[in-house]
């Protein structure tokens, strides 16, 4: 097979590559099978051989549109402590959350309102490897929208400190104007909440 560059490849590329073969698609399970090349999804591959990919770009390529979200962006930032494995995205007009558990790790697409996808978006790279990502604002506004039963101020701080376990510190960091802007675009109590506490946090300091 030729290589490929990047190392992502869709169907029709892969088909192509193996025209030489009697039956193309028996020699791609053969592929599949040694590890040659790995399934991310149906259409999507990745040379098994390459080590010049990020899980983060494959993220965008999986499944979308979508750009990595929730957790998993708050933990990049240093938000919250723990490590997350599973990369987080959002996505939009889906109604259910699609997860793909892939070889090389699993990812998490999970829809929010159209209203607000386009916005708080950054395109970072890792390497020679682009990808997009919420900025912190957005994941942080992602995040809380997925989150019920918040009706009371004591609730959210619960879900805040407690259950997200987020830094006070980095908080006192978020750009309120972007915030702001985002809040009523998700419609959620929670996230008026969220910016009640912000606006008081503001007062005091």
């Amino acid at each position: 097979m030729k290589k490929a560059h990047p190392p992502y490849f869709d169907y029709i590329y892969l088909m192509d590559s193996l025209h030489k073969y009697a039956s193309r698609k028996s020699k791609l399970t053969t592929m599949i099978k040694s590890g040659e090349v790995i399934k991310l999804r149906r259409g999507l591959f990745l040379d098994g051989s390459s080590t010049d990919y990020s899980i983060k770009t494959l993220a965008n390529k999986i499944y979308g549109p979508s750009y990595i979200s929730f957790e998993y962006a708050l933990s990049y930032y240093n938000l919250i402590p723990e490590r997350v494995e599973t990369v987080t995205c959002a996505s939009y007009g889906k109604n259910k959350s699609r997860r793909f558990d892939t070889q090389v790790g699993s990812f998490l697409y999970k829809s929010i309102p159209q209203a607000v996808y386009p916005y708080g978006i950054t395109r970072q790279e890792e390497g020679n490897n682009p990808f997009l990502i919420a900025t912190k604002e957005k994941a942080l506004c992602d995040t809380l929208s997925k989150i019920r039963g918040v009706n009371s101020m004591k609730a959210l701080m619960a879900g805040l400190f407690e259950n997200l376990r987020l830094d006070r510190e980095e908080i006192s960091t978020l750009n309120m104007k972007d915030i702001s802007f985002l809040v009523p675009l998700y419609r959620k109590k929670v996230l008026t909440l969220f910016m009640q506490y912000l606006n008081k946090e503001a007062a005091r300091a």
